[in-house]
C-alpha cells in the first residue's frame, strides 16, 4: 500500500485531493449551519469563521487539481504537508478547541484534523511537495500573506475583537497555550509574532524530519 502512494501519478493525487476538498466543504458547511441555526439563535459567530491554519486545506485541495504543474502547486502541497500536518499534530494532541459544544462538531473536529496529517502524509509520500531547502522557503510568503487575511479578518470582523483567526487577534491576549501567559507579560502583538515563528520553525522541523525520511529511505532502496 506504501509503496503504491510513493508511485502514484499526479492526476491520481490531485482526485484524492479534491475529494478531500469536498467533503471538508461539506462537512464545514454543517457545521457553520448547526451553528448558525441551533447553538447560536440564528446569529452569526465569527469566532467559528473558516479561516484558521487548519482551515486552509479546505480551500488548498479544491483549488490545487486546477493549477499547472509547477512552482505554485508545488509550493501549496508544501504548505498542506508541512503547516497543516503539523496543525491535525497539534489539534489532535490537544483537542481542548472542538471538544466542548456538541457531539456532531467534536466528531467534525476529530475528523478533519486527522484527515489533514493523512493529506500530509499523501503529499508526502506520492513526492507532489518539493522536500528542498527551496521547496520550504517558497511556502514562508505564501504562510504570511495567509496571515495577512486572517489579520484582515479579525479587524473587519463585526464584534471588535470576535474573530480570532490564527489564534493572533490584536484585541485580546493569545487563547493558545504558553502564548497567552506571553500575551500578559509581553504584549498582544510581541506574543502573536512569536506564534508565529513558533508554527515556521514547527513546520520546517515537519519539513526537513520528512525530507531526511525519504532520503533514508531511497538510500536503503538503492
Amino acid at each position: 500500500m506504501i509503496n503504491r502512494l510513493f508511485s502514484l501519478p499526479e492526476k491520481g493525487t490531485d482526485r484524492i485531493l479534491f475529494a478531500c476538498g469536498i467533503f471538508l466543504a461539506a462537512t464545514e458547511l454543517y457545521k457553520q449551519l448547526f451553528l448558525f441555526y441551533f447553538i447560536n439563535s440564528r446569529h452569526y459567530d465569527w469566532w467559528f469563521f473558516p479561516f484558521q491554519l487548519c482551515s486552509l486545506p479546505l480551500y488548498l485541495c479544491l483549488m490545487v487539481p486546477f493549477l499547472p504543474s509547477g512552482r505554485l502547486k508545488k509550493a501549496f502541497c508544501t504548505f498542506m504537508q508541512d503547516y497543516n500536518l503539523l496543525g491535525g499534530i497539534a489539534a489532535l494532541a490537544v483537542p481542548d478547541g472542538f471538544c466542548h459544544i456538541h457531539w456532531t462538531l467534536t466528531l467534525h473536529g476529530y475528523l478533519w484534523h486527522c484527515l489533514l496529517v493523512l493529506i500530509g502524509l499523501l503529499l508526502l509520500t506520492s513526492g507532489r511537495s518539493d522536500l528542498s531547502r527551496r521547496g520550504f522557503t517558497d511556502t514562508i510568503p505564501w504562510f504570511f500573506v495567509f496571515c495577512g487575511i486572517a489579520t484582515a479578518v479579525n479587524v473587519l470582523a463585526p464584534g471588535h475583537g470576535r474573530a480570532d483567526m490564527f489564534y493572533i487577534s490584536p484585541y485580546a491576549p493569545s487563547s493558545q497555550p504558553v502564548f497567552h501567559g506571553l500575551s500578559l507579560r509581553l504584549g498582544i502583538w510581541p506574543a502573536n509574532l512569536l506564534y508565529l515563528l513558533t508554527i515556521l520553525a514547527g513546520a520546517a522541523l515537519i519539513h526537513f524530519s520528512a525530507a531526511a525520511a525519504i532520503h533514508l529511505r531511497r538510500s536503503r532502496l538503492a
